[in-house]
């Protein structure tokens, strides 16, 4: 069972205090322009120090600074009239969407707000090859106008030079197959038909883990990668057949099928759910045990060991494992933690500290006394928790049971999507408390994206934030006693499409008399049956630069998603 961190979309951020969203452009096609245009002599070109860009994550890196002109926005995402060159060479096309400069790069831009993301037009670093970049405002900014983009309609060759070997049956090929892949929002809205020797494949919208595990056909185009198996589960590079790709029609589907459990051997993605977004894919990206050795655990001994290993590994979590309490599992680098169907770990917690890497999905974890059930701490970073379940009770008291999950201690990048919380006092802590120690550690970290997930039935936290830069959208929130998001000590919390349904105090920054922090996008959310917001502190207008607007639902719809999708799903 193994599955595929796909949506690797590379992402990126810059955590300044307003910096502007990132354009919604899912409407429109991607602005293409892969090589820029010829040559331009400007002479009042006006030089860019790229000494001091920052990288974006991918081909992404960002420059700050007045251009002397209006930078593109949310009503106006192609007003920058700002034009870029590469050692006199315009580079294009302007105004295309951050994801796809991450992913794409080839010389696409945005100038958004007073930044400048950009990728070189080979794709290097522009920090370190050579090149002088300089730009001019006025006239056309290198583009194509938005359309509908031309998809083949057959026969288009599949390159397998760059084929990886994912684990299992399971190969993998990235590229822009001209047609939207499939997400969490939208898993079957691909029209990708694939064919071996001219014969169609199937299933389409195939589990990764099926993929991996069955093959025989299967595949899934999932963001801009195919994930597929031959026909007979050979390997499509070595087996002499000829693969092929068309878009519209039907793809091949059949029944959903049982999936099989995994045997352990090695070579596997470490993921059973794709789709990472926010901040575990920005500066970086997180893979967990990707390539490793895998084994599967049913003894909280052989668990403990098993995370405390050396070296990349896939660790699968079958059965009931149950600890006295406060049983602590410290988790080195470049793991992933995997329930395999029912799996729960009780009355133990998973300890990250000074590591990274980490990926942990599709588990119950319950009844953790005083630490944590995932404690992230002392600068770990890239840590992505997805499709858990994480529960206690209300009736031991404050003190007795720990945090859902505590991202503390100047810890960084980190994802939360999809999961369910419930029946605890105190969910997530971000940041430790509030000193000028604290402050010294943890100013320009504590980088957290929450997504799709699901509170019910918690006295407050979810989360609260000192410090940090915290994303938050598509979340429900629901039966909450105290407050559910508070933001404190100059920290920034955006909302974008959450849901409060009987919510006491569902936004606040005056809390026990701290300083306040900063919020924005809290007009964005519903609020149901819900206490008003105490927000002490003028509306902000930061958010991440990492591209979410194509995979945002709507906030009526974040009910009855959230409450199917999220959770352990095997």
């Amino acid at each position: 069972m193994l599955g595929i961190v796909l949506s690797t979309i590379l992402m990126f951020s810059q955590c300044k205090k307003d910096t502007p969203v990132v354009p919604d452009l899912s409407g429109s096609n991607d602005i293409e322009n892969s090589t820029g245009i010829g040559a331009v002599s400007n002479t009042t070109a006006t030089a860019i120090d790229v000494s001091g860009a920052t990288s974006e994550g991918g081909f992404a890196y960002a420059v700050y600074r007045d251009f002397g002109t209006t930078g593109d926005s949310n009503t106006q995402p192609t007003i920058s009239t700002l034009r870029v060159f590469e050692d006199g060479k315009e580079l294009g096309a302007a105004h295309t969407k951050h994801a796809d400069i991450a992913s794409i790069g080839k010389g696409k831009f945005s100038h958004w707000g007073n930044g400048l993301i950009f990728s070189a037009s080979d794709n290097t670093d522009p920090r370190k090859n050579g090149r002088k970049y300089t730009f001019t405002t006025g006239g056309t900014p290198t583009e194509i106008l938005p359309g509908t983009p031309t998809a083949p309609t057959s026969g288009s060759a599949l390159d397998l030079s760059g084929l990886t070997a994912e684990g299992g049956f399971a190969y993998v090929v990235y590229r822009d197959f001209g047609t939207t892949g499939d997400s969490n929002a939208q898993p079957t809205v691909s029209t990708l038909r694939v064919f071996e020797d001219g014969k169609e494949l199937g299933a389409a919208h195939a589990k990764h883990a099926d993929i991996s595990s069955i093959g025989k056909g299967k595949f899934s185009h999932w963001g801009n990668s195919l994930i597929f198996s031959a026909s007979d589960n050979t390997n499509p590079k070595t087996n002499g057949r000829k693969y092929t790709f068309a878009i519209g029609g039907t793809a091949s589907t059949t029944p959903p099928e049982t999936v099989t459990p995994p045997t352990t051997g090695g070579g596997g993605t470490g993921v059973i759910a794709t789709g990472l977004i926010g901040y575990a894919a920005v500066n970086g990206t997180t893979t967990g045990g990707k390539g490793g050795s895998e084994i599967t655990v049913s003894t909280l001994q052989a668990l403990k060991s098993a995370l405390s290993s050396d070296g990349p590994k896939i660790i699968y979590v079958s059965g009931a494992i149950k600890g006295a309490g406060n049983d602590p599992m410290y988790v080195k680098s470049n793991k992933s933690i995997i329930g395999l169907s029912g799996a729960s770990v009780e009355g133990a917690s998973f300890m990250l500290y000074t590591v990274n890497n980490i990926i942990i999905q599709n588990l119950r974890i319950k009844n953790y006394v005083t630490n944590a059930g995932v404690q992230i701490k002392d600068g770990t970073h890239h840590v992505w928790v997805d499709h858990c379940e994480f529960s206690a009770d209300r009736d031991h008291g404050w003190e007795y049971y720990g945090k859902d999950i505590s991202v503390t201690r100047y810890s960084d990048y980190v994802t939360i999507s999809w999961n369910k919380f419930s029946n605890n006092n105190l969910s997530v802590l971000i940041s430790a408390g509030i000193s000028a120690e604290i402050a010294s550690q943890d100013i320009g970290k504590l980088h957290v994206t929450l997504h799709h997930n699901l509170w019910n039935n918690i006295s407050e936290r979810e989360p609260t934030m000192n410090y940090g830069s915290v994303h938050l959208f598509n979340n429900y929130h629901l039966n909450n006693s105290g407050y559910s998001i508070s933001a404190r000590a100059g920290g920034n919390v955006r909302t974008d499409n959450d849901y409060f349904e009987n919510c006491n105090k569902p936004i606040a920054t005056n809390l026990a008399g701290d300083p306040p922090g900063y919020i924005s996008g809290s007009e964005t959310n519903i609020y149901v049956k819900s206490g008003k917001n105490e927000i002490t502190t003028p509306l902000a207008n930061w958010a991440p630069t990492y591209e979410y607007k194509s995979v945002l639902n709507a906030a009526a719809d974040v009910p009855s998603i959230v409450t199917k999708g999220a959770g352990a799903t095997l």
